[in-house]
């Protein structure tokens, strides 16, 4: 008997330890499970505080600078700043959240830019009308008063005008005058008579063709970017400088005009967003252009993209900037001989071959006599025996070396009078405008119409 209890004795022990082991095993599973659960709140938390702090990034610095970014492309976008903590799904999110706050930003920003065209549009039609009107009222002034002051005002009425013009075709409208085929030196002439500064302008006519032109669709948008240039060109050079332009020919491709400017230049970043708007953007803003808006480029920039012609702008070896525009040879024409151009247009310069001349012996070198006084003699002058014999000059090329004869009262009437009739024939349809005479637009508020940007 003594074994079967000893027996059964064994078995309760055998159980207890069996039982204490378990309740041990469930005591550790409990406590590996509150262990886990806690830090999976503790991770649930972290990740609700990261997910937090995104969102609030997201609101305060993300979207305002993937804005900002569309107008400075060079601003910085933050990413997100606790990726580690974020799920793909979140981030996921979050990215598309700032994709789609910058397509509702685009969109707004277009819409809100149409109609402000569309509002500057009819704005600048109506003003536009209005000093057309004003400047006939001003062409009948002109031939019955002759007073100065009316040239002066004309003036001022072009130079508004094509601040109204300018502001129109940004705006995507047409240029609101209509032209014939126009000889490219009264192109010329009209974009320099529209500048302040016109003065400082001096043009060099180096066309093979003295009556090639421009067809009638693309005149006066030339004239525009032409006068935006020269505007510019002034606004950014010494007044006391000159602004030289240049008209060339290449055949085949058409004519070149080279404005150069011993200007202030451009830095390097401000030369890269100049050529993106003259290259002819599809789109430009007009909350872009800054504030006041600097217009003069993007102008041209629309013109280059809607009649085909190009612009580069570059360093100029006066110092300044040189601008190009290339006029390709399908807006070129050559204009029949019946049509007269404008007196004022400058002459081709030819390149003529001097005759061979012999040196001058010492026999044709004489010194000038020392005058009374005792003063220093001067330098010793030529003297030929015979006259020099001259190339051949076209009958329109006036002599040099002329004697200047003072003009009498009706002489100097029947000048201005011609400069008055010029004008008005410069300004119709079939032409460009004359520049202005440049003893009657030389005032203090001119400089206040320099141009409009270089940037």
């Amino acid at each position: 008997m003594g074994w079967i209890v000893a027996v059964i004795a064994a078995a309760a022990a055998v159980a207890a330890a069996v039982r204490a082991q378990n309740s041990a095993r469930a005591e550790r599973i409990a406590a590996a499970r509150a262990e886990l659960a806690e830090r999976q709140a503790k991770a649930a938390e972290a990740r609700t505080a990261a997910l937090t702090d995104e969102i609030r990034q997201l609101a305060r610095e993300r979207i305002p600078a993937a804005a900002l970014a569309l107008s400075h492309p060079t601003a910085k976008v933050p990413g997100l700043r606790e990726a580690a903590d974020i799920d793909g799904g979140s981030a996921r999110l979050l990215t598309e959240a700032v994709q789609a706050a910058r397509t509702a930003v685009v969109e707004e920003r277009g819409r809100v830019d149409a109609a402000a065209r569309a509002a500057m549009r009819g704005t600048s039609a109506k003003i536009q009308s209005l000093l057309n009107q004003s400047q006939q009222l001003l062409h009948e002034l002109q031939h019955e008063y002759d007073d100065p002051r009316i040239l002066q005002l004309d003036f001022r009425n072009e130079l508004a005008l094509r601040r109204t013009q300018a502001t129109a075709v940004l705006c995507d409208a047409w240029p609101g005058l209509a032209r014939q085929n126009s000889p490219l030196v009264e192109i010329v002439l009209g974009a320099q008579s529209r500048v302040a500064g016109y003065e400082r302008i001096k043009v060099a006519n180096h066309l093979r063709d003295e009556r090639l032109a421009l067809v009638a669709r693309a005149a006066e948008p030339l004239a525009i970017a032409l006068a935006e240039v020269l505007a510019n060109a002034t606004a950014y050079s010494h007044p006391d400088t000159d602004v030289q332009v240049t008209l060339q020919q290449s055949g085949g491709r058409g004519a070149f005009l080279v404005v150069d400017d011993a200007g202030i230049g451009m830095d390097g970043d401000a030369l890269d967003r100049a050529r993106a708007l003259l290259a002819g953007p599809p789109e430009v803003l007009l909350t872009e252009l800054g504030d006041p808006p600097q217009t003069g480029f993007a102008v041209v920039g629309r013109l280059v993209l809607q009649y085909g012609f190009n612009c580069h702008i570059e360093d100029s070896p006066f110092g300044g900037m040189r601008t190009i525009l290339r006029v390709p040879a399908h807006l070129l024409t050559v204009l029949e001989d019946d049509r007269s151009l404008s007196a004022l247009a400058p002459k081709p310069v030819r390149t003529q071959a001097s005759p061979a001349v012999p040196a001058p012996t010492e026999q044709e070198t004489a010194p000038v006599p020392q005058p009374a006084g005792g003063e220093a003699p001067a330098l010793p002058s030529r003297r030929r025996r015979a006259p020099r014999p001259e190339p051949a000059r076209p009958a329109s090329v006036a002599a040099p070396d002329r004697e200047q004869v003072p003009r009498t009262p009706e002489q100097a009437g029947a000048s201005w009078a011609a400069l008055q009739q010029g004008t008005l024939n410069g300004r119709s349809v079939a032409g460009p405008p004359s520049a202005p005479a440049p003893d009657d637009h030389d005032h203090p508020d001119d400089r206040d119409d320099q141009g409009d940007d270089q940037t």
